[in-house]
């Protein structure tokens, strides 16, 4: 049975990776007429002497670092309204779900127009009447302080969602008599989060995070629809310049080099990520 996963793994995943790996040491550009030659570390030596790689690898990690936790906090804190039993929770739920099956493509279009410059932008219009006319209006994705912190915003209105439904399940899967017991010891609201609910969430938490990580280091689409790396770099990602090394400038071998230490870093946290979260196995 566990044969077509692993031919998959090893189809998707260790040959491709296997394939880049080998690439990155030779020198191959895509259309050139010269023969390859093997160059050993010389395209990764090349990679940290690229200022554009550098603040490529730092948007990613600034993304990652802000994105992961608000996203995770907000999805909780949905979670735990909705799981109150209000009236509505299955429409509000659906609600703030249905940004995630969206096609990221058409959300950045959506929200390229939401940061429309000028005064008759929907995001300027909002500020300027909530900060009473204090907010000078500005073109968002062509800022380079503004463009990487529009992008946050709407990966994690994207996929809160996703979170918010996955907490939603840990939730409803916490015994209730857990609850009765805490308020028969005269245990409040925020004793009985923190002792019961956190604790019980923690699995699903670790969850969370951990594919939360790996898809904000994927950022890609958002950048190539909306702001093509820049202002000056500003929002470049690892994804982003080796696409453009691999298709844009045919560098096929650079490209590889970036996906092999991208790979390694994403590992790198992730492994990081658990080791320090220690995931529990729940015993029947």
């Amino acid at each position: 049975m566990a044969i077509p996963a692993l031919a998959g793994l090893l189809l998707f995943i260790l040959l491709p990776f296997a394939t880049a790996l080998v690439l990155a040491f030779t020198d191959l550009r895509l259309g050139s007429p010269l023969p390859v030659n093997f160059v050993g570390f010389d395209q990764f030596l090349h990679l940290f002497d690229n200022p554009g790689f550098l603040r490529a690898l730092l948007n990613n990690l600034l993304f990652a670092l802000i994105v992961v936790p608000v996203q995770t906090a907000l999805a909780l804190a949905l979670a735990l309204l909705l799981n109150q039993g209000l009236p509505g929770t299955v429409a509000f739920r659906t609600l703030f779900f249905m940004p995630v099956v969206l096609p990221m493509s058409l959300v950045a279009v959506i929200w390229s127009l939401i940061y429309a410059p000028g005064s008759n932008g929907m995001m300027n219009t909002f500020l300027t009447q909530a900060s009473f006319g204090l907010w000078e209006a500005r073109d968002f994705l062509r800022d380079p302080i503004f463009a990487l912190p529009g992008i946050m915003l709407l990966s994690i209105w994207q996929g809160v969602g996703f979170q918010m439904v996955i907490l939603l399940a840990g939730l409803q899967s916490i015994p209730q008599t857990l609850y009765e017991a805490a308020s028969l010891d005269g245990a409040g609201r925020r004793q009985q989060l923190m002792h019961i609910t956190l604790p019980q969430l923690r699995n699903p938490l670790i969850f969370v995070m951990l594919i939360t990580t790996i898809l904000a280091f994927r950022l890609f689409d958002q950048v190539q629809i909306m702001t093509r790396g820049g202002p000056d770099n500003a929002t470049t990602t690892v994804m982003y310049e080796a696409v453009q090394a691999a298709f844009a400038r045919q560098q096929v071998a650079l490209a590889s080099a970036m996906t092999v230490v991208f790979f390694l870093l994403v590992l790198t946290v992730t492994w990081l990520q658990r080791r320090f979260t220690h995931h529990e196995r729940e015993v029947a």
